[in-house]
């Protein structure tokens, strides 16, 4: 090999962990609520964040784009996007489909090691919820997505955890948790404890029907606000 190609070769993955990193800072905002839906978001401050040039930017920009949490308008550059009423029942309708079946699926291949993973992180939303921490629902949202992400592991079907990321972070843009009253945390909760039982009985139809309940109980929460 070259010294060119080689320094060629350095040059190109400089560059991809340059929009890797911007991408992470800017999806963790979206999701973290730092950007709402509608807002633009600016090259160049983005660039004076994240300490990089507009180029990297730019492309972290159309990265987000392909999977659905930017959208680029012509001659306004790049904003997060919005979702419609009847976009968002359709992806909670896919979701469900999805995520039933993750969980019937990882009811036959989970081990007790994923459980009690499930166990302590359903422990730490919990706890986060009931303490007056600042940052309380940022860390629920962090550890259900933590959670739903073990089951999609489990189900041990790589597509599947592909399609539905893009799927899971809708809500998480949206900040479901915090549209939640009181009561629909409290289901959300129960929700997740009894899949963690239903999981450990490694009863596949039971743990459909209790994600089926989960997602229509979060669709219903979205859609009332």
């Amino acid at each position: 090999m070259t010294v060119a190609r080689r320094g060629k070769r350095h040059n190109d993955a400089a560059a991809e962990t340059a929009v890797d990193r911007v991408c992470n800072v800017v999806r963790e905002g979206i999701l973290q609520g730092r950007w709402t839906a509608g807002e633009h978001l600016r090259e160049t401050a983005l660039a004076q964040e994240t300490g990089f040039s507009r180029t990297p930017v730019r492309e972290a920009l159309q990265k987000l784009a392909a999977s659905g949490l930017v959208e680029y308008l012509p001659n306004h550059g790049a904003r997060v996007v919005s979702w419609s009423r009847q976009s968002i029942d359709e992806i909670y309708e896919l979701r469900m489909k999805l995520e039933v079946y993750a969980a019937e699926q990882a009811a036959r291949r989970m081990s007790t090691g994923d459980t009690d993973i499930m166990e302590r992180l359903c422990d730490e939303m919990e706890q986060s919820f009931a303490s007056a921490g600042r940052d309380r629902l940022n860390t629920i949202s962090k550890a259900n997505r933590d959670f739903h992400d073990v089951i999609v592991r489990a189900a041990d079907a790589g597509r599947l955890a592909i399609t539905l990321r893009g799927l899971v972070e809708v809500p998480l843009v949206m900040r479901t948790y915090h549209h939640y009253a009181r009561e629909d945390m409290v289901r959300s909760f129960a929700h997740h404890r009894e899949l963690v039982a239903a999981l450990r009985a490694r009863e596949s139809e039971w743990a459909g029907s209790v994600m089926t309940s989960h997602i229509v109980a979060a669709r219903v929460v979205l859609l009332r606000n």
